[in-house]
């Protein structure tokens, strides 16, 4: 009883129509590959004979032309939403496949269209053909002669003895259904391997996505340290032109000054990381190294930041690379202390030797709530993922009665 319920439940069932409705699209890509074929065998005959011509006909229309049809990447994209919408199987991310430039992959798309343009044309073709018999099949028992089943060539005896084949044809368009059914689900769970990607290609496309998320983390650092920085310093400064704007106008209008300035180098940074996310503009800023290292040291202590900094070594023999993150790393920890501790003194170090460069930051701790440490942390995550990158050691944290961020970076970072 429940292999006849299952059997009566397919064709009410949504997805035995979709997959009907795929295999029927499948039979109508035939006829045009049979109407080329068509006219192509009488055009060969007058020079290999009617058995020749049409056998290459039949090959080069039938066999060799479908097969260059679906290797074409826009057919590959049709059959990919056809069969995830009226198939229902997932075929991966079509993002992991290059089918321009990979033939293996143009060869599954060649071998699923040919399956699709074979399995739909025997479903079609018995779609014609089936309702037809049908309803002569029904006449069979009243006919005096013999009865031709619609457009098929055998015929049956007339008469009361062959009424057996009228329960036979009614049930016929429900064994076409059902047979519709199990094709389209051999179609499904043959999709995933002629449409969905191989494993080198599912690999490639995580690396993409691996480089993508990366260089996304590298743009919220890049904002973060360099815009983050810029509107620390204007906080910083606005702040102190309000307390003392009535008492001092002079500092509070360089205060201003100061501000207008670190808003200017705001939409500078800004700019260059906008122009890293437009791929067909480079950006017109340039990037900040160490040598720019005096300017931010300048723009914190107008800040009202008691900042005291010692360089040892010579900038020039830093690396680019290096010198780019670990500028951004003492902009970063500078920000911090702006944020933080505005109001109490503040060291950095930065040493150049000649395989390392080590940075310190350090400043007393300060346990008022005024003042107490806010966030996430994303500042400390970008200083270690940017340590991290060149193969670098950092720690953070409060040491004794100081806050202290120590870095150090080699000048030759080894892959």
């Amino acid at each position: 009883m429940s292999r006849a319920r299952a059997l009566l439940a397919i064709p009410t069932s949504s997805s035995t129509w979709q997959r009907y409705a795929y295999l029927v699209i499948g039979a109508a890509l035939v006829p045009p590959f049979g109407t080329l074929a068509g006219f192509v065998a009488p055009a060969l005959e007058g020079g290999l004979g009617e058995t020749a011509a049409w056998t290459l006909a039949i090959t080069l229309c039938g066999i060799a032309l479908p097969v260059a049809t679906g290797m074409l990447p826009a057919v590959r994209e049709l059959e990919i939403g056809a069969a995830r919408r009226l198939l229902g199987v997932e075929t991966g991310d079509p993002q992991a496949l290059d089918a321009t430039a990979s033939w293996p992959t143009r060869w599954r798309s060649a071998a699923w269209f040919v399956a699709h343009l074979v399995v739909g044309g025997v479903i079609g073709t018995l779609t014609v053909v089936l309702p037809p018999a049908v309803v002569s099949a029904c006449s069979v028992p009243f006919a005096t002669g013999d009865v031709q089943l619609g457009q098929l060539d055998p015929t049956v005896p007339g008469g009361p003895g062959s009424a057996w084949i009228v329960p036979l044809a009614l049930v016929s368009p429900l064994a076409l259904v059902c047979l519709a059914a199990a094709a389209g689900g051999g179609l499904a769970r043959l999709a995933p391997r002629l449409l969905g990607p191989t494993p080198a290609e599912r690999l490639a496309a995580l690396q993409r996505h691996a480089m993508r998320l990366a260089e996304r983390n590298r743009l919220a650092r890049e904002l973060h340290d360099s815009v983050g920085h810029a509107l620390s310093i204007v906080t910083v400064q606005a702040g102190a032109a309000g307390r003392v704007l009535d008492n001092d106008p002079a500092f509070a209008r360089q205060a201003l000054a100061d501000i207008e300035t670190s808003a200017r180098n705001g939409l500078r940074d800004l700019d260059h990381v906008l122009g890293l996310l437009r791929d067909d503009a480079p950006s017109r800023a340039p990037v900040p190294t160490l040598a720019d290292l005096p300017g931010l040291v300048d723009s914190t202590r107008s800040a009202g930041v008691d900042l005291s900094a010692e360089l040892t070594g010579r900038i020039d023999e830093v690396p680019q690379a290096v010198s780019r993150e670990a500028y951004r790393i003492v902009q970063e920890s500078l920000t911090n202390a702006a944020r933080h501790a505005s109001h109490l003194p503040v060291s950095l170090s930065l040493e150049i030797g000649a395989d390392h460069l080590e940075l310190e930051l350090s400043n007393p701790l300060d346990a008022s709530p005024s003042h107490r440490q806010e966030g996430g942390g994303r500042g400390l995550n970008g200083i270690r993922e940017r340590v991290a990158s060149l193969r670098g050691q950092v720690s953070a944290g409060p040491e004794a009665d100081r806050w202290r961020v120590a870095v150090r970076l080699p000048l030759h970072p080894t892959p």
